[in-house]
């Protein structure tokens, strides 16, 4: 592992910035990878959404104040990322936010890169059917395993308000899964 401060400080510096900025990429690609994933459910989406998000960091990481972690601050954009890119597609299609989701949840059966069964279709379509706060904090809670106060951190929420939207979360899912006879 690295020391994050060091590494800020590499990306700073010209003469060390392309070294760095291939740790960086290498270090935080998966995670936030599969972040983008769960928000925008499509493969290639993903990887565009996810070079633009490196592509930012790169580009605006003299801004980085270090109030947060590094990959705090990465979630952020990669979540801001893909909030617009999923606006921009439901206006593009002229359709809502929810709806295009619903599209989205029904390709994935047909999407290579998805190797779920039904019962994880069920949970996407559950996740869906949340309000968009509530699927970013049910995704990093529940599936990234992110303690609140992370979570708070890239969201700009307090940790209350985030309790408070995982518990609606969790239990608007558990009705939408229960199995009947």
């Amino acid at each position: 592992m690295f020391d994050e401060e060091v590494l800020i400080g590499q990306l700073k510096n010209p003469q060390t910035r392309e070294a760095s900025y291939r740790i960086l990429v290498s270090t935080h690609k998966e995670r936030l990878y599969w972040h983008i994933r769960k928000i925008v459910l499509n493969h290639e989406d993903t990887d565009d959404i996810l070079q633009n998000t490196f592509i930012k960091v790169f580009k605006h990481i003299d801004s980085f104040k270090g109030d947060s972690k590094l990959y705090s601050w990465m979630y952020r954009i990669a979540t801001n990322e893909s909030i617009t890119f999923l606006n921009k597609k439901a206006k593009q299609m002229n359709t809502g936010l929810t709806e295009l989701q619903e599209q989205r949840v029904q390709n994935l059966k047909a999407d290579i890169h998805f190797d779920g069964d039904e019962i994880q279709l069920k949970l996407q379509k559950a996740i869906i059917s949340l309000p968009q706060k509530q699927q970013l904090v049910f995704n990093m809670r529940y599936f990234d395993e992110m303690k609140y106060q992370e979570i708070s951190d890239i969201l700009d929420t307090s940790v209350g308000a985030l309790k408070a939207s995982y518990h609606h979360a969790r239990k608007k899912i558990e009705s939408l899964l229960v199995i009947t006879d």
